[in-house]
């Protein structure tokens, strides 16, 4: 993968590939789960843990194999107390997650029913290039007589097009005596775990197959081109699995939906509309177009617009959007609105109130009905703590409006355009910080001389040459002597 992390931890859909694979094999509700770890051991491990604390972890010492590996998860097993030769052992890997446990669970019900001594999956690929290839006896084709690795195959075997997909059920018996004859002999110099099926074979044993028509159940990834195909994939099941369950996709090609995400009926997904994580979207709610929601709450009938958010509440009835950016915390109450080019975090915004437009909402509380005006912000920051702002229901704060917390608004409260509010403000209360308003005339003209703006400004001046509107007419004190003529201004000289 050319990466710092394990190619099994690599995600898709919301969920790393070994997840995936987790996921599919505790579905079969087994008596031991292991999991077999070598390369980065630790992050591994510790990862496995997250998913399936109860996971036995084994792990692989320096010989190569997927023949050592099993053997390796044998050993762990007894030294955990299990009884490693009974009952049926199921192989499958950390990087095939398209598999699914009802796969899983025909593989085994074939296996027990027909009391095989191995049981493998297989596929038939137009390409089979690189992979194991599957020989069946010509007198009895149900049976396989066993399985040769590419770089092991003749020309002839290379022309199998059934391959083997690494996926087995054994009896526990057969495989214990097996992987203990099993030897490095081959071209790769490993134990190959597919050279139990002959000597299955020649105990008299029954090794059988399962032919899986869908090919991706088996599809490992082993890069980047590999990973983003299978992850293709798997969003185009989703996807579909949504739209038949009763969601409207109106372009499944640019939405993507993570396997853990959840959607009620009649609800509509617009393009280019990414959902992520424990998003759960309610009943009649429109998502998007342009919207990204990770962790995100959504109520019945609400509607996000070209929104970007992650771990909030969205009420039913509720509006979201465009360009808004809703963070961790965010609750939003039945019917209420966070609008056009908002931030909010850490705050709760009772029913039926409205943050219209550009502004920010952080750590606060808003009661309900209150509308929050143009530009509002919440100054929660004083450079070392964060401290709450507390505003009230029916609320009414015009334009501008800073709140310098922290600080409490009243219920019924208003305040004026442009207010910062540095002390709370009583129920029914007019909260102003208006300073009287002073002209500077010829400010322009004196201070940027030469610019449009001054030349604008000179020209509506009366007495610059241009027409006025009264030009022509006399003015009332056109001939009268102004009461200090002919006196000495103070300021003259």
């Amino acid at each position: 993968m050319k990466s710092s992390t394990p190619k099994v931890m690599h995600p898709m859909g919301g969920v790393s590939m070994i997840g995936h694979a987790l996921a599919a094999a505790k579905g079969l509700d087994p008596h031991h789960l292991v999991a077999v770890v070598r390369h980065q051991r630790e992050k591994v491990a510790g990862h496995i843990a997250g998913f399936e604390p109860r996971a036995v972890i084994a792990d692989q010492d320096e010989v190569p194999g997927t023949g050592r590996a099993v053997a390796c998860a044998l050993d762990a097993l007894t030294a955990a107390g299990a009884p490693a030769e009974t009952g049926t052992v199921v192989v499958t890997y950390g990087d095939v997650p398209l598999l699914q446990t009802q796969m899983l669970a025909e593989l085994v019900d074939t296996h027990e029913r027909d009391r095989n001594a191995v049981t493998v999956l297989t596929a038939v690929l137009d390409d089979a290039a690189g992979y194991g290839r599957i020989l069946r006896s010509q007198e009895n084709p149900q049976d396989v007589l066993g399985i040769v690795e590419h770089k092991d195959a003749t020309a002839q075997q290379r022309s199998i097009t059934e391959i083997n997909s690494g996926i087995y059920a054994f009896d526990a018996a057969v495989l214990t005596r097996a992987l203990a004859q099993v030897t490095t002999d081959n071209a790769q110099g490993e134990m190959y775990l597919t050279d139990v099926l002959s000597i299955a074979r020649a105990e008299g044993g029954r090794v059988s197959a399962v032919v899986t028509e869908d090919r991706w159940q088996v599809e490992g990834a082993n890069d980047r081109v590999q990973l983003q195909a299978l992850g293709a994939e798997m969003n185009r099941r989703i996807v579909e699995r949504a739209m038949r369950a009763g969601t409207t996709v109106i372009d499944p090609s640019t939405t993507w939906i993570d396997a853990t995400v959840t959607l009620e009926e009649d609800t509509t997904i617009l393009p280019g509309t990414q959902l992520h994580g424990a998003t759960h979207i309610s009943r009649n709610a429109v998502i998007g177009p342009d919207t990204t929601l990770t962790d995100v709450i959504v109520g019945e009938a609400a509607t996000l617009t070209r929104v970007h958010g992650s771990g909030a509440q969205i009420g039913a009835g509720a509006s979201v959007g465009p360009y808004t950016y809703i963070r961790p915390g965010t609750v939003l109450g039945e019917d209420g609105k966070i609008g056009a080019f908002y931030e909010t975090k850490n705050v709760e915004i009772g029913r039926g109130s409205k943050l219209s437009h550009l502004g920010y909402a952080g750590d606060a509380t808003i009661g309900e009905f209150t509308n929050i005006g143009c530009g509002n912000i919440t100054a929660n920051y004083d450079g070392v703590n964060k401290h709450r702002t507390q505003i009230g229901s029916h609320v009414r704060t015009s334009s501008n409006t800073v709140f310098v917390a922290p600080v409490s608004v009243g219920d019924g409260a208003y305040t004026g355009a442009g207010a910062v509010v540095r002390k709370d403000v009583p129920a029914g209360a007019l909260a102003l910080s208006i300073a009287p308003q002073r002209n500077a005339e010829g400010w322009v003209q004196a201070k940027r001389p030469g610019s449009a703006a001054a030349d604008a400004a000179e020209a509506t001046r009366p007495d610059t040459g241009t027409t006025r509107p009264d030009a022509g007419t006399t003015r009332p004190d056109a001939g009268t002597t102004r009461p200090d003529a002919g006196t000495t201004r103070p300021d003259a000289g």
